[in-house]
């Protein structure tokens, strides 16, 4: 286990009805703005609660932060909090809004071109106005973390950012509010938390016991729940357990101290960029296949994962691994994710763009060794028709 420091801010207020303590953790005399996505938490009536909540404060709403969050949109909200002197954000949604609210906190404070945030992945925001989340979808662990992805449209490009400045200071995750959620927002959110904690744990060994144990204990919860999270609405425990396991699949603890991969990752933002597949789905496209080419370097790991996660014993060495990767495949499917290029319409043609664009962004080294080349990435997608 290598050297590390943890450093994670975030209070997590966790349970049905906490919405309603939300002025405790916001100063009375703050500036809102209120940042969402669509209309679906207006229908379900979180606004009106977080509205309610915040009382007489001066309130500012900005709606239609995409699913993906666009530079576009969100610059037009750092617009708004210079205007209106905005000093506090209230993100409420899921890890795309939270991402976008993140980079409003950094941007509305950043002098010189905002895009530079993103360009050079946060190193550097130099203050950020203070935030706060109400999630609504579990899946990208932003509530407790300090990254966030934005993509600009413009250029079809989307850049993942990181600082420890934009932790939000706490995020009230409620598992009712999980209730209205389409059944594929739902898987896309199980898939999300599973490659979260593959990309971190399916590396090589390291002798980091406690974190191989807790990552093994979150894919096999979600593998317990996911199929029942998606079919069962209202089921307050199920959808608790995971919404309490994507948050914690990407906090920064079972990564502590491990080397992590992020390869599935970065090849899957190229293919959202450019073909606005949902980010779940080009992680269940991906990862099996990236599995399969990079097998003699995840050999150990890979061994372990069939035995400790999947429970597969028999067979020699490549059987188990070659079981254990097909598992991991059926698993998305069986939650509602495909895992084939082929699946969302999309062939043979895509493939090139998709790698310019990894070219153009400097990610030509991916993957805990820093091995994956663009070739490589060339063959997984073949791999992933």
């Amino acid at each position: 286990m290598q050297k590390f420091n943890v450093y994670n801010p975030t209070q997590i207020i966790f349970g049905e009805g906490r919405i309603a303590e939300l002025a405790e953790h916001i100063a009375a005399d703050a500036r809102v703005m209120v940042l969402y996505g669509g209309g679906s938490a207006e229908r379900n009536g979180t606004l009106v609660e977080v509205k309610n909540a915040l009382g007489a404060r001066h309130v500012q709403m900005f709606a239609g932060i995409e699913p993906n969050p666009s530079y576009e949109t969100l610059s037009k909200a750092v617009d708004i909090v210079r205007a209106d002197k905005i000093d506090f954000l209230l993100a409420v949604g899921g890890g795309s809004v939270i991402d976008g609210t993140k980079f409003v906190a950094a941007a509305a404070l950043f002098e010189g071109d905002t895009w530079s945030i993103l360009q050079q992945g946060g190193t550097n925001i130099k203050q950020a106005l203070p935030m706060g989340t109400v999630l609504t979808l579990p899946a990208t662990g932003s509530e407790m973390n300090n990254g966030g992805v934005v993509t600009r449209l413009a250029t079809k490009t989307k850049l993942p950012f990181h600082s420890n400045l934009v932790f939000p200071q706490f995020s009230i995750l409620d598992p009712t509010k999980t209730y209205t959620l389409p059944a594929r927002q739902v898987a896309n959110g199980v898939v999300d938390a599973y490659v979260h904690v593959m990309e971190q744990y399916l590396t090589y060994p390291v002798n980091a016991l406690v974190q191989d144990r807790f990552a093994e204990g979150l894919l096999q919860t979600l593998i317990e729940i996911g199929e029942q999270a998606v079919q069962e609405a209202d089921n307050y425990n199920v959808r608790a357990n995971l919404m309490w396991t994507a948050t914690l699949a990407l906090n920064g603890l079972i990564g502590a101290g491990v080397p992590q991969d992020w390869s599935t990752h970065l090849l899957g933002h190229e293919l959202t960029a450019q073909y606005g597949l949902d980010h779940a789905q080009t992680l269940a496209i991906i990862l099996p296949n990236m599995l399969q080419l990079r097998r003699k370097e995840k050999h150990a790991k890979l061994l372990q994962y069939a035995q400790r996660v999947w429970n597969i014993t028999d067979g020699n060495d490549e059987q188990r691994i070659d079981a254990a990767i097909a598992k991991t495949r059926e698993f998305f499917e069986a939650v509602g994710v495909r895992t084939r290029l082929s699946d969302y319409q999309l062939g043979e043609e895509c493939i090139e763009p998709v790698l310019a664009q990894l070219q153009a962004h400097g990610m030509l080294q991916l993957g805990e060794h820093q091995d994956v080349t663009p070739e490589q990435c060339r063959t997984v997608l073949h791999m992933s028709l």
